[in-house]
């Protein structure tokens, strides 16, 4: 600090000329602001607001930010759920022109329904290929290419690759629960001696687990002239192992049977010890003990088979149990009208009863002829039955062949141990099992990510400081993989328009219109649509609020930043007005002397 000089009767002077300075630099500052609309040019010169306007610009571009996510997520989540709603909308027309063609209403339309499903096809996936600012949006957290593939490899797979489509799976399981001889019989074993006719499941424990009818019952409306002996069957015990130690993250797929009779698949992870939770199993000491904690996570359900990559090679040997099997035998008392209903189980939870009458002769469908003996009368019978199981076996069993086929060909990944399940076959054609490592014979339609247990927590907008929307969509959700299959199944599947196929097309139909249109409580595409317009709706109404909150923080910082011009010009002119009148008054006092003041 530097102290002036002083000197006596300069005080008034000097006192005059600050204050002639400070008002030129108010005059200064005026003009500025009156210039530029703003207090200052610097937060220092706000003075004491220059806190509140640092605090508010802080909150102001906090709320740009979360501003402008809302703008790019309003407009992904706009277009996954068009994408969303279009598959909705062509999963609920397909059901409409089955229902009308089912119904009678629209039987001209049966031939024509196999070359609309592969255009609607084509149609679900290419929504599914949706894209913006060159992000794909519907393969979770992988953005950066198509997450499915075209129709036509969908179908048709890659040859060239060994690769197979939802065609040659559809056909494989079909061969496989059919079987591969004439007549068809659900893989069941149907022979006769005498006057006794017997229907059994295989021997094979891997082919009655997973192929085919079984024997639900068989009961005679006469059993003093057609008696049966029925023999229940009794389930195969999987025994699960693993070639070598399974490593954290190995994924096992595993085979249950559900108490009425049809299939669904289990996706167990192998985790270390500590780090279990849902969905996993622990790994043990060694491989026998890692696979007596598999059986533990399934929590007893029962076993039909297991795949996963190699290593770690898991297997299930199926041992043990007996086919179910009835003899029938005609008697003496057999009369015309007298009949038998034989019901059999289809993998997916269903049954169908064949009812076969006793007559003079077989004008009339489901009937065998009562021949001179009961071994001709045993003959005629198990020639009808062939022909009943013959015909439910190409209607009903492929229908349900081909649907599940299907849904295991959409449940398909890359991830190691989860592609599609294929049959097993021995030298003669004849499919014994599934295969434990089906990897690299199917294609994989699906290309996204599929790591997540919640699809939409793999895309979120943060739209306040406490508080993200999850938009995120992975194409091969439950509820579009259902649609995605049953358009793959009708895409495959030729009809006509005759008498003969209604039968046909009704067992197809009745599957398919499940997959379109889920029943009450099951994931559907609704549901989607649903959720993700929920999720629309909290990010519009978040970025209403930040919009307006930043309204209020602007105003607040206009009131410290900002200055009135009107207000401005008005203190230029007085301030103008008193240094004008400063500067003359020092200056006559400049020049007055002692004769003048005399």
């Amino acid at each position: 600090m530097t102290i002036a000089p002083f000197a006596a009767g300069t005080a008034a002077a000097d006192l005059n000329t600050q204050r002639l300075v400070a008002m030129k630099a108010s005059l200064g500052t005026l003009s500025a602001q009156i210039g530029s609309g703003r207090t200052a040019d610097t937060y220092g010169g706000l003075g004491g607001g220059r806190t509140q306007s640092l605090a508010a610009h802080a909150q102001i571009s906090a709320l740009d930010s979360y501003i402008a996510a809302a703008g790019t997520g309003s407009t992904r989540v706009a277009l996954a759920s068009a994408s969303v709603q279009q598959i909705a909308t062509l999963g609920s027309s397909t059901w409409d022109s089955l229902v009308s063609a089912r119904t009678g209403t629209g039987t001209a339309a049966r031939s024509t329904l196999q070359q609309n499903a592969a255009g609607q096809l084509g149609g679900a996936l290419d929504a599914l290929n949706q894209s913006t600012g060159g992000q794909y949006i519907m393969g979770g957290r992988v953005t950066d290419r198509a997450p499915v593939e075209s129709a036509a490899r969908i179908l048709d797979g890659d040859p060239a690759a060994g690769l197979d489509g939802v065609r040659t799976v559809i056909a494989e399981r079909q061969s496989a629960d059919l079987g591969i001889g004439t007549p068809k019989t659900g893989r069941l074993d149907l022979s006769g001696t005498g006057a006794s006719v017997s229907l059994s499941e295989s021997p094979s424990s891997d082919v009655r687990t997973q192929f085919g009818f079984t024997i639900a019952n068989v009961v005679s409306a006469n059993p003093a002239g057609l008696s049966v002996a029925l023999q229940p069957g009794s389930p195969s015990t999987a025994t699960l192992s693993f070639a070598s130690q399974p490593k954290d993250g190995d994924i096992v797929r595993v085979s249950v049977r559900n108490p009425d009779g049809s299939q669904d698949v289990v996706d167990l992870t192998a985790r270390a010890p500590g780090r279990g939770g849902d969905g996993t199993f622990t790994i043990g000491a060694d491989p026998a003990a890692s696979a007596q904690s598999l059986i533990a996570a399934l929590a007893g359900r029962t076993v039909t088979g297991v795949q996963s990559a190699s290593p770690p090679g898991a297997t299930a040997t199926l041992s043990g149990g007996s086919p179910a099997s009835a003899t029938l035998t005609v008697g003496a008392g057999l009369k015309a009208g007298d009949s038998v209903q034989v019901t059999v189980g289809l993998r997916d939870g269903t049954s169908k009863t064949l009812t076969l009458k006793a007559a003079a002769d077989t004008k009339n469908a489901g009937t065998f002829a009562i021949g001179a003996s009961p071994a001709d009368t045993a003959a005629n019978l198990r020639t009808a039955l062939a022909t009943a199981l013959d015909a439910t076996a190409r209607t009903d069993l492929a229908a349900s062949s081909a649907t599940r086929a299907a849904s295991d060909f959409f449940a398909g990944s890359s991830s190691p141990g989860l592609s599609p399940r294929r049959v097993a076959t021995d030298a003669a054609g004849n499919a014994t099992g599934y295969l434990a490592d089906p990897s690299g014979r199917t294609l994989i339609w699906y290309k996204g990510d599929d790591t997540s247990a919640d699809p939409r927590q793999t895309a979120t907008v943060p739209v306040s400081r406490d508080q993200s929307v999850a938009i995120g969509v992975q194409a091969n959700e439950e509820p579009l993989r259902a649609t995605l299959s049953g358009l793959a199944v009708l895409a495959t599947t030729p009809f006509d328009d005759t008498d003969t196929d209604g039968s046909r097309f009704d067992a197809y139909s009745g599957r398919l219109q499940s997959l379109f249109k889920p029943g009450d409580g099951q994931p559907s595409v609704q549901g989607i649509a649903a959720e993700l317009s929920l999720a629309s709706a909290q990010i519009d109404t978040q970025k209403s609020q930040n919009t307006a909150t930043k309204a209020v923080l602007q105003t607040t910082v206009d009131g410290v930043e900002s200055v009135t011009t009107e207000e401005a010009a008005a203190k230029l002119m007085t301030l103008q007005t008193q240094l004008q009148a400063s500067y003359q008054a020092t200056s006559m006092l400049s020049k007055l002397s002692l004769t003048s003041y005399l």
